[in-house]
């Protein structure tokens, strides 16, 4: 099936279901979030007779500037509904435990598609992000869908957050010119930006820290553990003390970044990043997925801490040797 087939196909079961229901993935980024507020927003606008929800079971503080999801709605909503979920790899990451009750499902998402799941799947991983794909989708069916500043606003959100500001290798000229399209809706780019970027003093404080105490390893390997006590020591929520990757992505000669963040659960978060290098093998390694450069993994042994580490110094010190350009 083609993509335009694939996305055809999509839009004409949203104009069947009379009950539309939208989630994302858990613990949500700004492309998981934008994507499925964006969508909600979209179709609010362009079917003021459909119920549309969005409904999943966590939060993100970082983005509450954003506004609440919708209040839950009875088991009875999901029996005749159309469930979709925007950028979620798999089903066990998918904020919503009522899924299966949903009459079909949609996956709209792009990450690498290790385990296919939905009813109907677009899945384009070479995408900056699924914001871009909503953006694109409502660019193809611009004659049947509407959009608005605040629609707009959700998705350009996650365009650019998960494209990191238009700098991470998947951005293309598609990304650009999708942007461009968003913020002709008249978006406030500074309101905007300054929620996404602006940092409190004490996160400040934090990053000091983690540049102070960060670790590499021979090949050049970084990585951070910010354990429950560090975690404490600057009163962080798990959602900050995840932001550590960030503060280890622009040492030259490290090309892949490892943040391992304690939960409250008993599990160890763990954040990878890379440049030049593909690092996905490794979180898959250790219970984890996503894209090339840019994934995430869970431990449930802190002994498995130093495998990780010894297994990505390998893969560094390997690429290292065999590729030129890299810095």
């Amino acid at each position: 099936m083609t993509q335009l087939e694939t996305m055809q196909k999509i839009l004409d079961k949203i104009i069947e279901y009379d009950t539309i229901i939208i989630t994302r993935h858990v613990r949500p980024d700004g492309d998981a979030i934008g994507s499925s507020r964006g969508l909600a927003a979209m179709l609010r606008l362009s079917f003021p007779d459909k119920k549309i929800y969005v409904q999943t079971e966590d939060k993100s503080e970082y983005l509450a500037f954003l506004g609440p999801d919708d209040e839950t709605v009875p088991d009875s909503e999901y029996e005749k509904a159309l469930l979709i979920v925007t950028d979620t790899a798999t089903l066990d990451r998918i904020s919503n435990s009522r899924l299966d009750l949903a009459k079909e499902i949609i996956k709209i998402d792009h990450h690498i598609n290790i385990k296919p799941y939905g009813d109907i799947s677009w899945v384009e991983d070479w995408r900056s992000s699924c914001c871009e794909m909503i953006a694109f989708f409502y660019e193809t069916f611009r004659d049947r869908l509407t959009l608005d500043k605040e629609a707009a606003t959700y998705i350009y959100c996650g365009l650019v957050t998960d494209s990191g500001r238009f700098r991470y290798e998947a951005t293309t000229g598609d990304t650009l010119r999708i942007g461009g399209m968003l913020l002709d809706f008249g978006i406030d780019i500074d309101t905007l930006y300054a929620h996404l970027y602006l940092e409190d003093y004490a996160q400040l404080k934090f990053q000091a820290y983690v540049l102070d105490h960060m670790k590499t390893t021979p090949n050049g390997l970084v990585y951070l553990h910010v354990n429950k006590k560090m975690q404490k020591k600057f009163s962080l929520t798990t959602e900050q003390a995840s932001e550590a990757i960030s503060y280890l992505k622009f040492i030259k000669g490290c090309i892949s970044q490892l943040a391992f963040i304690d939960m409250p659960d008993g599990s160890i978060r763990v954040r990878l990043r890379s440049r030049f290098m593909p690092i996905n093998e490794l979180a898959e390694k250790y219970n984890g997925g996503g894209h090339q450069f840019t994934c995430g993994a869970t431990l449930h042994n802190k002994h498995d801490i130093a495998a990780m580490i010894a297994d990505g110094d390998r893969m560094v010190g390997e690429f290292k040797r065999n590729n030129e350009g890299w810095l």
